[in-house]
C-alpha cells in the first residue's frame, strides 16, 4: 500500500486520523525540523531481524527513545537481532530505508514481521503518529486503532514495557 491507499483504507474503515503532510524526512534528527500535531505521539520504526533471518520484528517506540538490542533480545528470548538490510526491508513490507512504518505490515502477504510496540503509546492521549509507508507525511491515529488494523492484517503484535529494552537519549 502506498501513501494514498492508506488514507483511502483509513477513510473506508472510518478510523479518526489527521494527517500532517511535510518534507521528506529520513532520520528522528531531520523529524526535529518539522511542525507535528502530537509531538510527543511521534513514533521512531526500527525493522530488524534475527541472525538466522528467518524472524523480523518491527519495533515501534516514542521518537525520543533509544533501543538496547541485548536487551530487547533477552526480554523477548529472541535469538540475537541486527537490522535487516535495504533490500529485505524492500522485500518484506516494499519499504525504503526512512519510510519504515507500522503500515507497511499491510504489505506483509505472508505476515512474517511481529510489531513490538512501546506501551507508552497506549497511555493517554493513546495517540501514535507513523509514516503512511512514506516519509513526505505522519498519520496520528489511536494506537488501539493501529493494532486493531496489524492484527487483523494477521500480524502478531506486542507491546513492550520500555524499562528493560529502552533507554532515553
Amino acid at each position: 500500500m502506498n501513501k494514498q491507499e492508506i488514507y483511502n483504507y483509513l477513510q473506508s474503515r472510518h478510523i479518526w486520523h489527521k494527517v500532517t503532510e511535510h518534507k521528506a524526512v529520513y532520520n528522528m534528527s531531520e523529524a526535529l525540523n518539522v511542525e507535528l500535531l502530537y509531538p510527543d505521539a511521534e513514533a521512531k520504526n526500527l525493522f530488524l531481524r534475527d541472525d538466522k533471518k528467518q524472524c523480523y520484528y518491527l519495533v515501534t517506540v516514542k521518537g525520543d527513545k533509544k533501543v538496547d538490542l541485548k536487551a530487547l533480545r533477552h526480554q523477548n528470548r529472541t535469538r540475537p537481532l541486527s537490522f535487516a538490510s535495504q533490500e529485505e526491508l524492500n522485500a518484506v513490507l516494499g519499504l525504503y530505508a526512512g519510510a519504515v512504518s507500522p503500515f507497511g505490515l499491510l504489505n506483509d502477504t505472508a505476515c512474517r514481521v511481529r510489531l513490538l510496540i512501546d506501551e507508552a503509546f497506549l497511555e493517554e492521549p493513546a495517540l501514535i503518529g507513523v509514516h503512511p509507508n512514506e516519509n513526505t507525511a505522519t498519520v496520528w491515529l489511536k494506537t488501539r486503532d493501529l493494532i486493531k488494523i496489524i492484527e487483523e492484517h494477521g500480524n502478531c503484535v506486542q507491546a513492550i514495557k520500555m524499562q528493560d529494552v529502552w533507554k532515553n537519549i
